[in-house]
């Protein structure tokens, strides 16, 4: 894929715990072009949370350590780049999405409080200043902009005042405050019923195609992906094992790996798929 906002060459990570060294991630390489939803899909363990944490400098260092690799952000290179530059860029120009809203949000303060704080944050690094009464007009524009009814109440609402829906809306709300052109949504709507996570799942959809944001999804289930995203890469035990465009990486998948895990897809008919007798990856 050309033109990539993000572009991840090569990277090997590696964990030391009790003076032994595990490499966790070997040579991975991604890309994620501007106005486009990529998806990243593979099962607990296959190196894509830790994929993740490394493009958002979330790593801890140690026992973490990369050994090898760039990830380059509008050709400049993260690991390179001096902190202070790299802060400005992280919960601003780059910004994410959490798993879970409900351990995400701090339970004793309002909405319009936690997301008027982390808006004062972005603002600093970026050199800007607005008044409390302009925070709070950012804040009720972007819940409207995530399709949450009543943005006032949202706002004055404590997190166990919302259902699991909402919460999940007011994170990906923060994640827009600062207007990002990179977004990065690990496992969205993972903990909630299937209807409220395709509306979570169109909505950024939407999202990308209205504000032209990049998207990268973090995600274990293939079946999330198929109506949203425009491209994957398929992890296993820490290597991208497979790449292509969504169509055709359903239409004829070239992994063992790739096609079990479309395999494992609810279907409505309840058929088995055919026995696969490649071993995997």
């Amino acid at each position: 894929m050309s033109d990539a906002l993000l572009s991840v060459r090569d990277l090997s990570v590696e964990f030391t715990t009790y003076g032994r060294t595990q490499p966790v991630l070997h040579g991975v390489s991604l890309d994620v072009p501007a106005r486009s939803h990529v998806a990243l899909v593979g099962e607990s363990g296959s190196g894509k949370t830790v994929t993740m944490k490394s493009i958002m400098g979330l790593l801890h260092m140690p026992p973490a350590s990369i050994s090898s690799g760039a990830i380059l952000y509008d050709g400049r290179d993260l690991l390179t780049m001096p902190r202070r530059e790299r802060l400005k860029l992280t919960g601003t120009d780059m910004s994410m999405v959490f798993q879970d809203p409900m351990s995400s949000l701090n339970p004793v303060f309002t909405i319009a409080d936690q997301m008027s704080t982390i808006l004062k944050y972005a603002d600093r690094r970026l050199g800007r200043s607005r008044s409390r009464r302009e925070r709070m007009q950012r804040v009720l524009e972007v819940l409207a902009q995530v399709r949450m009814r009543e943005p006032e109440r949202v706002a004055r609402s404590y997190p166990i005042m919302l259902s699991g829906g909402m919460r999940q809306r007011v994170l990906i709300a923060m994640a827009l405050l600062s207007e990002p052109r990179l977004l990065i949504a690990d496992e969205p709507g993972t903990a909630l019923d299937v209807t409220t996570q395709a509306q979570i799942l169109k909505l950024l959809k939407d999202l990308v195609e209205e504000r032209g944001l990049a998207l990268l999804m973090i995600t274990h289930n293939l079946g999330v992906v198929r109506e949203t995203s425009d491209y994957v890469y398929v992890m296993h035990k820490g290597v991208v094992v497979e790449e292509a465009p969504t169509a055709e990486l359903f239409a004829a998948p070239k992994v063992a790996y790739t096609r079990a895990l479309i395999d494992a897809v609810p279907r409505l008919t309840g058929a088995r798929p055919a026995e696969r007798t490649e071993a995997a990856p």
